[in-house]
């Protein structure tokens, strides 16, 4: 199953103030979008609005359905969502916490069957976490937990996976491997991936399209050619940028002010 994904002038507001700024998107099926942006730009508010975690102004469609008239189970079904900072709850094992993805595909009233149980197995092996499955999320590493909390998310076989900073606490090789992982699957399942992503370099070597934010607005948008300019992000994060073309994509690199002399 695949979907597309449309943002219509969707506002979102805390105080009076608006966080998210009358963005205007559309995700195609099977594609990645990567959002970009510096800290309070608003990429994690955009995100959980799309996953209807917060209010906004505007309209979200999936797949030409308005997700706002969607029942929270039928939402769930079309969208997993990664947060940044998840809830873990105490004395639960990782193939537990797993299989709360499942939740949206269990009867009313019902339990998780044999082939629920097996499915979650499966997306923990091929988080290098099958051999954790048994083991209390207290046990785990900032590492090993957020792969679990990842495999929740594939575990919901939803269409549309949302993911912000995902890989904030693995470290460079580890972070790489779920990118790749998830990129297989989006490929070979035709999921449409939504990402906030605070290393530039990864975000374009993973995602089809960026979109730059600033003070809660779309700033660029497009392929990562396109959007990772010099100018424009030395102006958007503050900080001289180099962005350097080689083999492996697009590198970008931040620069000292004060280049000293040795």
């Amino acid at each position: 199953m695949t979907a597309t994904l449309d943002l219509e002038r969707v506002t979102i507001r805390y105080d009076g103030i608006d966080a998210v700024r009358g963005v205007t998107e559309s995700v195609a099926a099977g594609e990645w979008v990567g959002i970009i942006g510096p800290n309070g730009a608003g990429k994690s508010s955009l995100l959980r609005a799309v996953a209807h975690l917060i209010t906004y102004t505007g309209a979200i469609h999936i797949d030409g359905a308005d997700a706002a008239h969607m029942s929270r189970r039928n939402r769930a079904k079309l969208i997993a969502y990664v947060p940044q900072q998840p809830e873990l709850p105490a004395g639960m094992s990782a193939l537990e916490y797993t299989l709360l993805g499942r939740t949206p595909h269990i009867p009313y009233f019902g339990v998780e069957s044999p082939e629920d149980r097996r499915h979650c197995l499966d997306v923990l092996d091929q988080l290098e976490l099958g051999d954790r499955a048994d083991r209390n999320l207290a046990t785990l590493s900032g590492g090993e937990l957020q792969r679990v909390v990842l495999a929740r998310a594939l575990s919901q076989d939803a269409p549309v996976l949302l993911l912000d900073e995902p890989t904030s606490a693995l470290d460079l090789g580890r972070r790489v491997d779920a990118l790749e992982l998830v990129d297989a699957l989006r490929r070979a399942h035709g999921l449409t991936v939504v990402s906030a992503m605070h290393d530039l370099t990864l975000a374009a070597q993973f995602a089809d399209r960026l979109v730059l934010l600033s003070e809660g607005a779309v700033i660029a948008s497009g392929p990562p050619a396109e959007v990772l300019k010099e100018d424009v992000l030395s102006a958007c994060f503050g900080v001289r940028v180099r962005v350097i073309a080689d083999d492996g994509g697009l590198l970008v690199v931040p620069q000292r002010s004060d280049v000293r002399t040795r």
